[in-house]
């Protein structure tokens, strides 16, 4: 490093104009040094103050990573890989939030320290000195030019003392002033040099701590992780791009396809009708009256479910029921202000909706639509092709799936006569009213001549019995309307999980070792109804627990049946149709006679059966478990309890020995008359006995004490 200038100290107290030039040079350079060390400290406060908000973002980066599995998203589900993937690299980043911090404290000590130094303590102390040194440069001017100008015709010696002690220390404090100054500029030399390099030393050996730590940290079982990563996310991308590719290729396929719908009034030549459908939804205007006279229209969401005409409102949850179609009329109709109207007519004739649809088309498929949903049994001289319609119907009801009727081929039976196309009522015989189900049922899993239950009527407690039968007078329809009380137990359990159902039937059976006879159920209940035309049912709210099934109305959370899970017996899903479920319930003395009585129930669910099914044996295995962690610890407490009686006997055993022992040393203390006690007491004996006693009694033994003086 080259030498350094300096100020010559040994010409202070001359102040010649040279030195006074040469000091002007230094305070020049002093105020260049405190500029740039200025606009340099405002730098590294940056870099400072850029590495404390990256450790904090890391920090909350990593605390949000762990809080991952917590949130909820509509659209995310359960995904365990993400969750432990996410884990994983909360540790890592976690890891790095250390480092970051250990390297924002580093920084904070090795380079912000000197510089800070430097600016407020070096550089502070030359301003203050060139300060003072002004100031005494002043006074020794003033004291000097005081001198200068005393009389030689008139001396004063107390004037001329007191201006001479003035200009001796005038001059003195400027000389030591000076001096300092001098020395401080000198050594201004050096410590900028140090703080100009020390901030940037430990800049760049914080840095290389830091990277040596994350090598150390980041081991090779981490670049593993990071590079499955980096594998797993290419996969994601590259199926994203095909994803991307094949939508956007069917986007254009629906393009041309959808074209010649675009028009609200197609050439029929071009798109022609289909009457055929037994499944409609679009939109439609209806008109609904807004006085006496006036009425106005509104533009709703229609479909058809089951023998239910359906409406809903954009932004509503679920649609309502606008009318039973069963045995309605519907016709085209002329309206002053619209064309495409048509009128739906309830088979009581009370209720009538005007409907219009956006084109002819529409509104023709429409009426063959409610037709063909209202005509459900077409007449043919064939017995065969009746069956099969009537099971088709039927099965089409049951679910809306389009693929139900290919998946359940074994449940239509091949009836041998005409079936009845009369309504039944909500019991019905599918053995003395059908000969082609009474034929196909096995007798070694279904009593023979058992009646269907196709409303919900609880054989478990007379109470739940007597509820479900008020209820149930009519047809009961999917929204609700039942005649149920709502159960006052609480529910304390520990598992409560919930599902949508529809309650399709139940029959008494006979085997519950398999699941066959729930499958045989099945086919049984479904081929009913599609023989007596019934297709409407109950929905309700399943909710199971540790404690029992119950089926809740969905709009008034009234309890319509409660099965208590000790009675389940046997669950099990479809094998084909996993919406389809049931189970089989064991009750005691449900007949005159007291014999159990096994009754089997099927349900239609929006999810998945089997997820029903694991949910009752997981509420089984959880009651089992509880039931044996219950004995455990009363067999415990009975240990307990016997333990603490036997050494309440060993205590009282114990206590009987003491005071037997302290009887025989009092007797055999007393056979020792006027021997002192060990406490210095006399014990004084006197027997007195009857003559008339018999030889063998004892006599009385009195004691009397008598301190000893």
């Amino acid at each position: 490093m080259p030498g350094i200038d300096k100020l010559p100290i040994e010409e202070t107290l001359e102040d010649s104009p040279q030195t006074r030039s040469l000091l002007g040079v230094f305070e020049e350079d002093t105020a260049a040094t405190s500029s740039y060390f200025s606009q340099l400290f405002r730098a590294m406060q940056r870099i400072y103050d850029a590495q404390n908000e990256l450790s904090a973002a890391t920090h909350l980066t990593s605390r949000l990573l762990k809080d991952y599995e917590k949130q909820r998203f509509p659209l995310g589900g359960d995904d365990e890989v993400m969750s432990s993937t996410l884990q994983q690299f909360a540790k890592v980043i976690d890891e790095l939030s250390s480092c970051h911090a250990v390297l924002s404290t580093q920084l904070a000590d090795a380079m912000m320290f000197p510089i800070t130094q430097f600016q407020e303590r070096d550089l502070r102390e030359i301003v203050i000195l060139k300060e003072v040194f002004q100031i005494a440069s002043d006074d020794h001017d003033t004291a000097v030019n005081r001198y200068s100008r005393l009389s030689k015709r008139k001396e004063n010696e107390k004037v001329k003392n007191e201006v001479m002690e003035d200009v001796y220390t005038s001059r003195k404090k400027q000389h030591e002033t000076i001096m300092h100054y001098f020395a401080s500029l000198n050594m201004l030399q050096y410590k900028k040099k140090m703080a100009l390099l020390e901030p940037l030393l430990g800049y760049m050996q914080a840095q290389i701590s830091f990277f040596k730590l994350g090598s150390e940290n980041l081991t090779q079982q981490w670049e593993e992780f990071l590079t499955n990563i980096g594998t797993s996310v290419q996969n994601v991308r590259r199926e994203m791009d095909s994803d991307a590719e094949a939508t956007e290729q069917a986007i254009q396929d629906m393009k041309a396809a959808s074209d010649p719908l675009y028009m609200p009034d197609p050439d029929p030549n071009q798109i022609p009708v289909n009457r055929n459908l037994t499944r409609k939804a679009g939109y439609l205007n209806t008109r609904y009256k807004t006085g006496l006279v006036s009425s106005a229209w509104d533009r709703q969401y229609f479909f058809t479910q089951g023998g239910n005409l359906m409406s809903q409102s954009r932004g509503d949850v679920a649609g309502g029921l606008v009318m039973d179609i069963d045995n309605c009329s519907v016709m085209a109709v002329d309206c002053d202000d619209r064309r495409f109207c048509f009128q739906i007519t309830a088979f009581d004739g009370k209720k009538a909706v005007i409907l219009q649809a956006e084109s002819r088309k529409d509104c023709e498929e429409w009426i063959a639509t409610i037709n063909n949903i209202s005509k459900r049994i077409y007449l043919s001289e064939n017995p065969e092709e009746i069956a099969a319609r009537v099971n088709q119907s039927a099965l089409e009801a049951v679910t809306p799936s389009p693929s139900f009727q290919q998946r359940h081929e074994s449940f239509r039976p091949s009836t041998q006569g005409r079936p009845k196309t009369g309504r039944s009522g909500s019991q019905c015989s599918a053995g003395s009213e059908s000969p082609a189900l009474s034929s196909l049922s096995l007798d070694s899993l279904v009593a023979p001549d058992t009646p269907i239950q196709f409303d919900i009527i609880s054989p478990v407690s007379e109470e739940h019995t007597s509820e479900a039968k008020s209820g149930a007078q009519g047809r009961t329809n999917p929204f609700g309307e039942s005649g149920g009380t709502k159960s006052e137990e609480s529910e304390d359990s520990i598992l409560h999980q919930l599902f949508i159902v529809r309650f399709l039937g139940s029959m008494e059976v006979k085997a519950t070792e398999s699941a066959d006879v729930i499958y045989e159920t099945m086919r049984q209940i479904l081929a009913a109804r599609a023989i007596h035309n019934i297709f409407r049912m109950t929905e309700s709210h399943l909710l199971v627990t540790c404690e029992c099934l119950k089926l809740v109305d969905p709009q008034t959370q009234v309890t319509r049946l409660r099965f208590p899970l000790s009675s389940v017996v046997l669950c099990a899903s479809h094998r084909e149709n996993k919406r389809l479920f049931g189970f089989v319930l064991k009750t005691a003395g449900g007949r005159k006679d007291g014999r159990p009585v096994t009754v089997c129930y099927v349900f239609e669910s929006n999810n998945d059966g089997e997820k029903i099914c694991d949910s009752v044996g997981l509420a089984k295995q959880i009651t089992l478990h509880s039931e044996m962690d219950r004995k455990a610890t009363q067999k415990q407490r009975d240990l307990d309890k016997a333990k603490e009686k036997q050494e309440e006997e060993l205590h009282k055993q114990k206590q009987i020995e003491k005071d037997l022992e302290e009887q025989s040393r009092l007797i055999a203390a007393s056979s020792r008359p006027g021997q002192p006690a060990a406490d210095g007491q006399f014990l004084v004996l006197s027997n007195s006995q009857s003559e008339d006693s018999d030889a063998g009694e004892e006599g009385n033994i009195r004691f009397c004490f008598s301190s000893k003086i």
